[in-house]
C-alpha cells in the first residue's frame, strides 16, 4: 500500500503578501495621504457650495477648487499670496483661522494614532517609523495641492509652503502617536507636575481671553451689527461671513489672551492695542469680530480689568504646582513652578505667531501679537505669581505634619492598663465585662452575675480564700424555707386557714 502525504505549500517570501514590515509601512503612508484628501475634499465641498449658492459667483468650478486649495494650505500655517489687487501689486495673506487648522491637524492626528494601534499578528511601527511613514504620505498629497493652488487666486509662497507644512504635519502626526502610547508624561514628577499646571494656566488664558471678546462684541454689538450688514447683503453672503467669523474666534481669544498680558497686538504697522491705549490710528478692515476692539486713545479702568485673566492664570499654575509639592523642599517647589512658567510661555508664543500675521502690504503687513513678547510676557505673569502661590499652598498643605504639644499625654500610655505590679493570676485572667440587662443596658456597678462561677481551664483557688469559700457555698443546695409559725391569738373560727400548732 501506498501513503500519500500532502505537504501545505511555504509562505511566500514577499512581506507584502505576508503582511509583514514593509505592508506596514504601505499602510501608514495611505492613511497620511487619505488624511490629507479628506481635508482638501472636505473645504472643496463647503467652497463649492458657496459658489453655487453666490448670486454672483466669480469664475467656474476650477477657481472653485483652487480656492479651496489655497485655504487647505493656509489652514496649514502657509502664507498666500493675493494676486488680484486693485493695485496690481501682489500682496501676502498670513492670517489663518485657528479654527480652520483644527480640521487637517485632526486628520493627521487620528491618521498616526490609529496607524500606532497596529491590528493583532502585524508588526508594530516605532514610533519614529509611525510618524515619518504618515506624514510622508500627508506631504505627497500636499505637493499636489501646491502646484494647483499656484495656478488659483491665492498661490502659496514657496518657501513658507516649504516650512510649515511639514512642521504642522510632523506635530500632528507625533500628537497622534502620543495619544496611542496613552498620553505618557515624564517619569520624573516635577515635570510631569509642571506640565499639568502649564497647560491649566494656557487654558485659563485662553478662555479668559475668550470671555474679553464675548464681553467687548457685547458692548459694542452695535457697530459689530452694522459692519456684519455692510459686508453682505444676501443669505449666501451671510453665511460665509458668519462661518469666517467663527473660524477666527481662536484668533481673536489669543489677541485678547495678548491684550491682558501687556505686550497687545498689532492693528498695521503704528497702531497697537494695550491695556494702557491704542495710539495712532489703527488700519482696521470692516469685520464683525474687529468691532469689538478698544477706541482709541489712553486706557481707562475698563481696559486695565483685563490683567484679571493672566493674574488668575497664574494662581492657577501656582496651586496646580503646589499641592503636589507637600513632599518636596521649597527648592523644589520653585523649580516645579518656574518649569511650568516657561512651558506656558512656550506655548503661549506658538499660539501667537499662529494668530497672528500680515493681511496685505504696507499698513497691513502687520496684524496681531509678537509671539516672542507674549511668550515673554506669559514666563513674568507665571514666575512673579505663581512661583509665590505655589509655596503658600505648599506651606498651607504642610501644616498638618506640625508635631504635638509636648506636655500632651501619649494616647497610647492611657488606652492600656499597667498589668505588671499584679499577680500572675490576675495579669492572666481578663476583667470582668460589664452586664447586660434585657433591654440591653448595662449594670452600674460592673457586676457579672457568672463572674463567680469557676470555668473549665481556670485553675482551683487555694484553700481558705474568699474564691474557695464562694465556690463550696454555691455547690450546696439551698435549704427550704420553714413554714411560718401560726399566731396563737387568731380565732379558729373566722380565719380558716388557721391551724392549731403542734404541741407535741
Amino acid at each position: 500500500m501506498s501513503q500519500v502525504t500532502e505537504h501545505t505549500p511555504p509562505l511566500s517570501p514577499d512581506p507584502l503578501v505576508r503582511g509583514g514590515r514593509s505592508a506596514t509601512l504601505v499602510d501608514a503612508c495611505v492613511r497620511g495621504g487619505a488624511a490629507a484628501g479628506l481635508g482638501i475634499g472636505g473645504l472643496a465641498v463647503l467652497v463649492t457650495a458657496a459658489w453655487i449658492t453666490s448670486p454672483y459667483p466669480d469664475g467656474g468650478p476650477g477657481g472653485a477648487l483652487h480656492l479651496a486649495a489655497g485655504l487647505w494650505l493656509l489652514a496649514h500655517g502657509v502664507d498666500l499670496v493675493r494676486t488680484d489687487t486693485l493695485s496690481g501689486v501682489a500682496a501676502p495673506l498670513g492670517v489663518a483661522p485657528m479654527l480652520l487648522m483644527a480640521l487637517p491637524g485632526w486628520l493627521a492626528h487620528r491618521a498616526a494614532r490609529d496607524t500606532s494601534d497596529a491590528e493583532e499578528g502585524r508588526p508594530r511601527l516605532t514610533a519614529a517609523g509611525a510618524v515619518g511613514a504618515v506624514s510622508g504620505g500627508y506631504l505627497l498629497v500636499a505637493v499636489g495641492v501646491v502646484a494647483s493652488a499656484a495656478n488659483g487666486p491665492l498661490p502659496a509662497d514657496p518657501l513658507a509652503a516649504a516650512l510649515w507644512l511639514p512642521v504642522t504635519v510632523v506635530a500632528s502626526a507625533g500628537l497622534g502617536v502620543w495619544t496611542a502610547a496613552g498620553r505618557p508624561l515624564p517619569r520624573q514628577e516635577h515635570a510631569a507636575v509642571g506640565l499639568r499646571a502649564a497647560v491649566l494656566a494656557v487654558v485659563a488664558l485662553l478662555a479668559g481671553g475668550a470671555l474679553l471678546v464675548t464681553v467687548s462684541l457685547a458692548w459694542h454689538a452695535g457697530a459689530a451689527h452694522a459692519s456684519f450688514d455692510g459686508l453682505a447683503d444676501d443669505w449666501s453672503g451671510r453665511v460665509s461671513v458668519l462661518l469666517l467669523a467663527l473660524t477666527l474666534v481662536p484668533n481673536a481669544a489669543v489677541w485678547a489672551a495678548s491684550y491682558g498680558l501687556g505686550p497687545g497686538f498689532a492693528l498695521g504697522s503704528g497702531a497697537w492695542a494695550t491695556p494702557l491705549g491704542l495710539p495712532g490710528a489703527a488700519a482696521v478692515p470692516p469685520f464683525p469680530l474687529l468691532a469689538a476692539l478698544p477706541a482709541a486713545g489712553r486706557g481707562s479702568w475698563p481696559h486695565w480689568t483685563a490683567t484679571v485673566v493672566p493674574a488668575v492664570a497664574a494662581l492657577l499654575l501656582g496651586w496646580c504646582a503646589g499641592r503636589s509639592a507637600r513632599r518636596w523642599t521649597a527648592k523644589e517647589t520653585v523649580l516645579t513652578a518656574l518649569v511650568a512658567s516657561w512651558a506656558c510661555g512656550a506655548a503661549l508664543a506658538v499660539l501667537a505667531a499662529l494668530a497672528g500675521g500680515p493681511l496685505g502690504s504696507g499698513r497691513l503687513s502687520a496684524f496681531g501679537p509678537v509671539w516672542w513678547q507674549t511668550g515673554a510676557a506669559a514666563v513674568l505673569w507665571c514666575a512673579v505669581v505663581g512661583v509665590p502661590t505655589a509655596l503658600g499652598v505648599r506651606a498651607w498643605a504642610r501644616r498638618d505634619r506640625t508635631p504635638a504639644t509636648a506636655g500632651a499625654p501619649e494616647p497610647a500610655a492611657v488606652a492600656a492598663p499597667d498589668r505588671a505590679g499584679m499577680p500572675e493570676e490576675a495579669a492572666r485572667t481578663p476583667g470582668p465585662e460589664p452586664v447586660r440587662d434585657e433591654d440591653g443596658e448595662g449594670d452600674e456597678l460592673g457586676f457579672e452575675a457568672y463572674g463567680f462561677l469557676p470555668a473549665a481551664w481556670e485553675p482551683a483557688p487555694p484553700a481558705g480564700s474568699l474564691g474557695s469559700a464562694r465556690s463550696a457555698t454555691s455547690a450546696q443546695p439551698p435549704a427550704p424555707k420553714p413554714d411560718p409559725a401560726p399566731d396563737p391569738d387568731r380565732d379558729p373560727d373566722r380565719d380558716p386557714a388557721w391551724k392549731e400548732p403542734d404541741r407535741t
